[in-house]
Formats: structure tokens, C-alpha cells, sequence
């Protein structure tokens, strides 16, 4: 047979000619920014020895690029057991794969970080076995330890930084921005996902989760640290609200065994494992249990603030029972040895989340009564100095938010031989709005006592109204306080999420809710310059989220800044990596100007 050249040429066009498999390294897999400049690829002969294994995969680790941007480890994702059981610890090997960006969440859920890993993996072959892979020792420098202050360089669009309103105004991973490891703590971390790394000395922030997880720091610079341990959300100097980064979650242990119990400030041996983001979090995922070597006390002290029977001095006490605290509630002996014996039986507290009589049964009842009889019953009974009266408004049945049927709100106890509530103005209702105004006897009053705050506005739709009250001591002294509960802060997003800066869900709302109460304020204080005004709460808010508290500038202040407690030790409040404080105590200049008299 004879074949012409021009055939031939057309017989070799038809051949399909593969590419060239190139070795990937797992830097080049990682890069330089928050995703992989390879996503989606198909990735072969890419080396690294297993340093560690899960019931999802196993972590491969290569060698560091001289670029600290770009991460050595990887997670390799499989479904497969018998591909998860291919490999064991120590084992060098080469694989091929496809790049991915796993977020994991459910499908409507975009606010968790995407984490780099090699999924479907195929051509698994051991080079060597039995390799000690050094895990990478953080620390101060010469090594290498998380940044403090800022989160991510997408949160300074604002004044108050990852606390700014508005937020999420960018996506870290629609940014996709080269992580600057040395500046900001979610790139430091990015820059060591996959790496195998140990905390050293490290001490917990927090009590553990429903997972057992719980937040630590390492023996590296920190901002923040109060005396039992934990870290507190302050200003950095920077004038930005500090985040605390350099803290990291502790998760579950790669082995099976459980993370010991937790509490603020207990202290570890050093603890290895690998870094991952997962959950909306940078995680260390230990390969053990960690080891405790230190537990501080778990007891809080009393308050060194002691009862007296001088009338002109009045102690103030703010309690959010935090349970939903009904009649029946288990935890009322525990609450009333708090308010006795901890709290040293102030002469006037303001309470939050006070249930009404039937608890969260759904069957009409509003009022509260029963609940506070019987926990002024019970801080008696507990060594009170006293027998404590109560007052409240009573609620629209299922219009104030938290369990349906329990009608939560904010009630007053007292000491009636210290003070009394003004007589002449009426309990309010329900949908009454009080107001400051002068009385027949020339003197400032309300029109209800107690009353609601413009309970009609709707930014207190299925929320708490706050209640004003009048008061006067025995030595007829009077002055006014607000008892409030802003919307909660539930359904926030991670603050090491995607969303920059992070979603605080509601933070408008609890906003204007401020305004309404300084407005309130502005508008008693009118009337009267020299009232005392004592405004407290659950304001569901940091101080650093400033643009909320904004509209009390120049007419109400903090209780914490007059009396100089260290800004440390300024907290209520344990979640996640800091301790943190959402209930505040505001005052007019009047109870200022008192100190010392």
C-alpha cells in the first residue's frame, strides 16, 4: 500500500498527544492570598509526608518557600477508607488531585471562610515511610507568632475597625487579597492552613463549647490579658477596637480523646496540632488531649462594696439572671446566694429576663410577680441583709422577645428602707409611654413610676422595653433611673468570617434603641441639669462598637471611666476568644459630681 505524504500529515493531526504532568509543590497549591491560584486544576506528582489523619482525610506537609505568604501544608480530602487507610502517619508520598475550596456550611450559609484542600485524590504512592515531620514551634521572634489588633485589612473601612457599622461591606474570599501574615491575624493564620504546628505554654480564654472546643493563646505577645488570664476586648493603640487574633480555637483531638474540662485562664502543656479553617474559625486540631497544668479558681469574689445604713449612700447592683428566670427556675437558689453573698445585697438592682409567673408556658399570663416574690424569698433565705420589695411593668403577652410564652422583661428590687419609689405617678402599662415632667410640686417626676420608654417605637418590636422610675431616699433625695434590655446579640457571624467587617446582626437596631433612650434622657435632663440619672443594662453591645453609643456623648458616662477600673478588668461577659462586656452602667454628670461628697 502507498500512502502520499499529505495523507500521512493528516493521519498524525488525528493523534491525541497528552500534556506533560508537571510536579506541583503544596506552596504553589496554597499561594500567596486567601485562595489557590490553582482551583479547579487538576494537580499531579504533588509530594508531602502525612502528619496527620481524620475521618474525613489525612494532612500532607512539603517544604516552607521562602515566601511565609505561602502555606507548606494541605488538607487531603477523601470519602474513601480504603484511600484514607492507603497512607499512615510518617509516610512520604506523591499524589495527584483536584484543587477545591471547601466551605463548610450548608449551602445558603456564605459567611464561613473557604479552606484550601486537594480533593478526589488518585496515584497515591509511598516513597518512604516512617518520617518525623518537625511540627513548627510559634513563638516571639526569631519564630513566628500571630499578629494582635486587626482581624483582616477589609475591617478598617470604619472608625471602629471589625466592630465598624456599616458591615459587611467585602468578602475576604471575593477580595481574595495576598495575606500580609505579619499585619493581620486571618492571613497569619491562612499563611500555616495545613501546617503542623505547637502552641507553646498555652492558656485558655473561655470554657469549652457543646464540642468540647475552647480558645487559647501561646506564650507569644498578647493584648489585653486581665488577672485571671483571659484576654478582654479594649482599644488598641491604634485607636481601633483590638480583636485579639492572636488567640486560636482548640479543637476536637484528632485520636478520639476528649479535650479536658475548661475554665478562664487554666494553663496546658505545649499542644500540636494542624491548622485549619473550619466552622468560620482558624482551628488547631491537636492530635491528643491536651494536658492541664495549672486550673485557677473558678469562684469569682464578692464585691468589696458593703451595705450601709447611711441614707446618702445608696449601693446599686445590675443582674441579668440570663436563664429566663421564672418562678420554678432551678437556678433561683443559685441567683439569690449571688445577689446575698456576692453581690452583698445592693440597696437597688436592676434585673433582666425576668420570666412571667408561668414560665415559658404560652397561656396569657404576663405578670411577674410570683417570680420576684419568690426570688426576694430566696436572697433572703440565702443570708440577705434584707427583705427586698420589687416593682415592674407588665408585658403584651408575646411582644418582648426571647421564649414565647415566658414575656421576659427588666424589673427593679429594692431596699425600702433605703429607697422608695416618688408616690403619685402610677405604674404604666404595658403600651404607656412615660415621660420626665414637673410635678405639682415644682419638683421633676414621671408621668407612670415605673413606666415604659416609648414602648410604641418599633425598634422595640419583639424586643424588651426599658422601664424609668423615680426615686427617693429616705432623707428625700431624689433620682431617676432606666432599667433596659437591648435586642440580643444572637445570630452574629464569626468574627473570623468571610463577611469584613463581620456581620453583627441587629447592632442598627440595638442603635436606635440607644437613641430612644438618650433621647429619653436629653429630655429629663432639660428639664432638670442637675438630675441623677442612673442608666442600666444589658445593652447587648461592646463600648468599642462606638457608633452605637454614639447619642449618650456629652450626656451620660460610663461608670467603669469614673470610677478608673482598669480597662482589663472591664468585662461580664466570656465568648470565644475574649471576655467582653455587654452590660454598662451610664450616669449623668450629677452622680459625677457626687464622688467624694
Amino acid at each position: 500500500m502507498q500512502i502520499s505524504f499529505s495523507s500521512m500529515w493528516s493521519l498524525l493531526c488525528l493523534v491525541s498527544i497528552p500534556p506533560l504532568a508537571i510536579a506541583v509543590k503544596i506552596t504553589d497549591i496554597q499561594g500567596p492570598a486567601f485562595l489557590s491560584p490553582l482551583l479547579g486544576q487538576t494537580v499531579h506528582d504533588v509530594t508531602g509526608t502525612v502528619t496527620a489523619k481524620s475521618s474525613t482525610g489525612f494532612y500532607i506537609q512539603g517544604e516552607p518557600s521562602s515566601d511565609i505568604r505561602e502555606s507548606y501544608g494541605l488538607f487531603v480530602f477523601s470519602d474513601s477508607s480504603s484511600v484514607r487507610n492507603s497512607v499512615s502517619t510518617g509516610d512520604s508520598i506523591s499524589l495527584s488531585g483536584v484543587v477545591s475550596e471547601f466551605r463548610p456550611s450548608s449551602s445558603d450559609d456564605q459567611t464561613f471562610l473557604l479552606g484550601t484542600e486537594l480533593e478526589s485524590p488518585t496515584n497515591i504512592k509511598i516513597l518512604s515511610t516512617g518520617n518525623t515531620v518537625a511540627p513548627l514551634l510559634l513563638g516571639p521572634s526569631p519564630r513566628r507568632s500571630p499578629p494582635t489588633q486587626q482581624f483582616s485589612a477589609l475591617d478598617l473601612v470604619g472608625p471602629d475597625g471589625w466592630l465598624s457599622v456599616p458591615n459587611n461591606q467585602s468578602r475576604v474570599d471575593t477580595v481574595n487579597a495576598t495575606v500580609q501574615p505579619d499585619e493581620f491575624g486571618l492571613d497569619f493564620w491562612s499563611s500555616l492552613e495545613g501546617v503542623l504546628v505547637t502552641v507553646p505554654s498555652p492558656t485558655a480564654t473561655d470554657f469549652e463549647n457543646s464540642f468540647g472546643e475552647f480558645w487559647v493563646y501561646g506564650d507569644w505577645p498578647i493584648t489585653g490579658q486581665n488577672s485571671r488570664g483571659g484576654i478582654t476586648l479594649t482599644f488598641g493603640p491604634d485607636g481601633f477596637p483590638d480583636g485579639n487574633p492572636e488567640t486560636v480555637i482548640i479543637g476536637s483531638p484528632l485520636d478520639g480523646t476528649d479535650n479536658p474540662s475548661i475554665s478562664v485562664g487554666k494553663k496546658f502543656k505545649d499542644i500540636t496540632g494542624v491548622v485549619q479553617q473550619q466552622f468560620g474559625f482558624f482551628y488547631v486540631i491537636p492530635l491528643t488531649a491536651p494536658s492541664v497544668t495549672s486550673s485557677p479558681s473558678t469562684t469569682a469574689p464578692p464585691t468589696t462594696l458593703t451595705h450601709s445604713t447611711d441614707a446618702c449612700v445608696i449601693t446599686i447592683g445590675d443582674y441579668n439572671v440570663r436563664e429566663a428566670l421564672a418562678a420554678f427556675h432551678f437556678s433561683i437558689p443559685q441567683v439569690a446566694d449571688q445577689i446575698a453573698n456576692f453581690l452583698k445585697t445592693p440597696d437597688l438592682i436592676f434585673l433582666q429576663e425576668i420570666q412571667d409567673n408561668s414560665g415559658p408556658t404560652d397561656d396569657g399570663v404576663v405578670a411577674a410577680d410570683v417570680t420576684l416574690q419568690t426570688l426576694a424569698n430566696a436572697i433572703t433565705a440565702a443570708g440577705g441583709s434584707f427583705a427586698y420589695n420589687f416593682t415592674e411593668v407588665i408585658s403584651v403577652n408575646d411582644q418582648d422577645g426571647g421564649e414565647i410564652g415566658g414575656n421576659i422583661r427588666p424589673a427593679y428590687l429594692f431596699n425600702k428602707d433605703k429607697v422608695t419609689l416618688v408616690e403619685g405617678p402610677p405604674v404604666g402599662g404595658p403600651l404607656d409611654g412615660n415621660q420626665p415632667v414637673i410635678g405639682a410640686d415644682g419638683k421633676l417626676t414621671l408621668t407612670f413610676n415605673p413606666g415604659r420608654i416609648d414602648p410604641n417605637n418599633t425598634v422595640w418590636d419583639n424586643a424588651r422595653k426599658p422601664i424609668a422610675a423615680a426615686w427617693q431616699t429616705t432623707d428625700g433625695n431624689r433620682f431617676f433611673t432606666i432599667n433596659l434590655h437591648d435586642t440580643a446579640k444572637s445570630g452574629g457571624e464569626p468574627s473570623q468570617g468571610d463577611p469584613r467587617p463581620p456581620i453583627n446582626t441587629d447592632v442598627t437596631k440595638r442603635a436606635g434603641q440607644v437613641q430612644v433612650i438618650a433621647t429619653f434622657a436629653q429630655a429629663l435632663l432639660a428639664l432638670d441639669p442637675g438630675a441623677s440619672l442612673i442608666v442600666a443594662g444589658d445593652y447587648n453591645e461592646f463600648v468599642q462598637t462606638r457608633s452605637v453609643f454614639a447619642p449618650f456623648n456629652n450626656i451620660l458616662f460610663e461608670v467603669d471611666e469614673i470610677a478608673n477600673i482598669s480597662i482589663v478588668e472591664r468585662y461580664t461577659y466570656v465568648f470565644d476568644n475574649e471576655n467582653e462586656q455587654l452590660d454598662h452602667i451610664f450616669v449623668s454628670k450629677a452622680v459625677i459630681e457626687r464622688q467624694g461628697k
